[in-house]
């Protein structure tokens, strides 16, 4: 088993706590279903959020959906003049089988602009 690297981002329209719980519930469901995942394959997910989302941490929503004996840790990300705004991401690390080349990073909505190169 070889410990294994995902990323993922969304977009938020608003930043607001149900919506963000909505949005990142939306990302790590396909994380896991993409990638063929349980709880039990993560390792770790690191989340950040642009400086402009304030209404809740976006680990909150990996609580909601189940993900409750995982470490999670949150933080801003860099400020950055032009990006896209409301954006959360991911970094979760894994356990699995799957060569690096088989690892899908999911990229939903707006956010798949973030990185065209390997959204799926």
């Amino acid at each position: 088993m070889a410990v294994r690297a995902v990323r993922g981002a969304v977009q938020l329209d608003e930043d607001e706590a149900g919506h963000m719980g909505e949005r990142v519930g939306a990302l790590l469901t396909e994380v896991l279903g993409r990638n063929g995942l349980t709880d039990e394959d993560l390792i770790s997910i690191w989340f950040t959020a642009t400086p402009d989302l304030h209404c809740d941490f976006p680990a909150a929503a990996a609580r909601a959906i189940g993900i409750v004996d995982v470490p999670l840790i949150c933080a801003q990300e860099l400020e950055i003049e032009g990006a896209m705004p409301r954006v959360v991401r991911l970094l979760a690390h894994i356990e699995t089988d799957r060569p690096r080349s088989e690892i899908a990073h999911v990229y939903l909505g707006a956010a798949a602009a973030l990185r065209k190169d390997i959204a799926q």
